[in-house]
């Protein structure tokens, strides 16, 4: 009786607890309580008055001021990017305190004050709200509401007289309203020379301090004492009408307009150093204009050659000859691998006359170093010509805009159409498994049109110009470019392959008139391609 006394207590208990669970559950489903109410959701202005005062500090802005735009989206970000964001700004923090620490501990006979500890926490700032302000002048100006509400943990460790205190700073609240204004805004990245930040307003700090664990803000008037001791130490530094000024990039440089226009030649190089194991070298020449944030240009590449002759012209934009200088450096091309440098040379532009052309004859250096005796050893020469053009007077204004106007389509071309003309000027880091022997194949609206073949050339330069003659304009359309390299050698098993592409929405065009661009090609570690694109109508 016992034995079979528990197989019905245990087959008495699982049926109970089932009949229990269903039951349990109908009546959670189908039974609902009635003095549960409905939240009320009433104006602001019905609120009582005490209610309300307690509400509004915790009000965004954006509700409050109908001109403080929300930035639900800048919050976002910040949450996301707030783990990498810590650690960027307290290294920078470390790095810029380390040495201000180490200039003032003397006057105090301070052995020695290290963080032993600095992490802002995981609670990162938010946005309240941003004003923007729009100026006749070249500027903007940004008012954003700033609340910071943080869990850092800061450990300063102060060593003195053989004693060590240590000092910890956590629970920070800091609230701030600054200004922030970009000017002047000029045409080179990013876009502004400088910034000014200013307070509108002294800011609300708050924060726990301990010293060997006392806190030491319990201290019957020492919280306010710091409180507004810091409040009137950084509002007398930074309190509109006053600014920290940070000086991005040099206005004077960024807003220089162009004055002229150097012609360059790279004519030849003669008895260069073999810097392949297995022959003589592949060298190409990379030309610039010195306080330019513009990508190097290049000649194409000669294969196996120590006296290359390229013949290869090229149009640079200067903007101030008195301190700008032309750098020419020749390396040789490596199929796979870093290209080794050759030697390299410069030409002042202040050592031109205007309108003559000059031809110089350069030994290649290691650097421009005049001390490094390495530059005394034969690395070969170079030969470049050289034409600087001013601009007159009256064609200052508009002599560049000339030479970027877009001409007209040609007669015949259909009313409402216009000619759609694409120069494929040059690609670089194309490269192949099997070979690298590329060219550029474009497809728009099923006509297809290529660009010449570029032997073992992973850098091709082909200056080729198509035209696609329309019947209307090319807004909704797709220009389809792919680069590609063919085998010359016969029966190879890929005589084929793909070095990547990219499709190019052409509504731009239409409504720009011209486009010139560099596009990472789809497929392709590092490839990229420059295409122009021009939209010629009928005037």
């Amino acid at each position: 009786m016992g034995f079979f006394g528990t197989i019905l207590g245990l087959f008495g208990f699982g049926v109970g607890i089932s009949i229990g669970l269903v039951a349990g559950y109908f009546l959670f489903i189908y039974f609902q309580p009635n003095d549960v109410e409905d939240h009320e959701i009433r104006p602001l202005l019905e609120e009582d008055p005490i209610r309300l005062q307690q509400m509004l500090p915790e009000i965004p802005l954006w509700v409050k001021c109908p001109d403080y735009d929300r930035v639900d989206w800048l919050n976002k970000f910040i949450e996301y990017m707030w783990p990498y964001l810590d650690k960027a700004i307290c290294k920078t923090a470390r790095n810029i305190a380390k040495p201000i620490i180490a200039e003032q501990i003397p006057k105090f006979k301070i052995d020695s004050v290290e963080f032993e500890a600095l992490t802002l926490g995981s609670l990162p700032p938010t946005f309240q709200g941003m004003k923007v302000y729009s100026t006749d002048e070249k500027e903007l100006i940004m008012e954003p509401s700033i609340k910071w509400a943080g869990n850092p943990n800061v450990l300063v460790a102060a060593k003195a007289f053989g004693l060590k205190a240590i000092v910890q700073i956590l629970d920070l609240q800091v609230f701030a309203a600054p200004r922030i204004t970009l000017k002047p805004l000029v045409p080179s990245f990013p876009c502004f020379a400088n910034i000014f930040i200013s307070l509108m307003e002294k800011p609300h700090v708050d924060f726990g301090l301990k010293l060997v664990g006392a806190d030491l803000m319990s201290i019957p008037g020492l919280h306010q004492f710091v409180q507004e001791t810091i409040k009137d130490q950084v509002g007398n530094m930074y309190l509109w009408p006053k600014t920290l000024d940070i000086t991005v990039i040099d206005p004077s440089t960024a807003l220089r307009k162009p004055v002229g226009i150097l012609d360059v030649k790279i004519v030849r190089a003669m008895r260069l150093k073999k810097k392949d194991l297995l022959g003589a070298s592949d060298p190409y020449v990379k030309l610039k204009l010195t306080e330019e944030n513009l990508p190097s240009k290049k000649t194409t590449v000669k294969h196996k050659n120590l006296n290359p002759e390229w013949n290869e012209e090229f149009s640079l934009v200067v903007k101030d000859p008195n301190s700008q200088v032309i750098e020419f450096q020749v390396y040789d091309w490596e199929q796979v691998g870093k290209h080794d440098k050759m030697g390299m040379n410069v030409i002042p532009l202040k050592d031109l006359p205007p309108e003559v052309s000059k031809v110089f004859t350069l030994d290649l250096l290691k650097n421009m170093d005049p001390n490094d005796v390495q530059n005394d050893k034969n690395r070969g020469q170079i030969v470049v010509e050289l034409t600087y053009k001013p601009f007159k007077e009256d064609e200052l204004a508009g002599d560049l805009d000339d030479a970027l106007k877009v001409k007209d389509a040609p007669v015949g071309t259909p009313e409402n159409g216009g000619l759609l003309v694409v120069i494929v000027h040059e690609a670089q880091d194309v490269e192949g498994k099997h070979h690298n022997n590329p060219y550029v194949r474009l497809l728009f609206k099923g006509e297809e049109k290529r660009t010449k073949r570029m032997k073992k050339n992973r850098d091709p330069r082909w200056e080729e110009e198509f035209e696609f003659m329309l019947e209307e304009p090319p807004t909704d359309e797709k220009l389809y470019v792919e680069v590609l390299s063919s085998s010359s050698r016969m029966g190879l098993l890929h005589p084929k392959e793909s070095l990547g592409y990219v499709e190019i929405s052409l509504s731009d065009v239409v409504t720009n008139k011209r486009i010139n661009e560099k596009y990472h090609l789809i497929d392709s570690k590092n490839g990229r391609i420059q295409i122009e694109l021009q939209w010629r109508i009928s005037s």
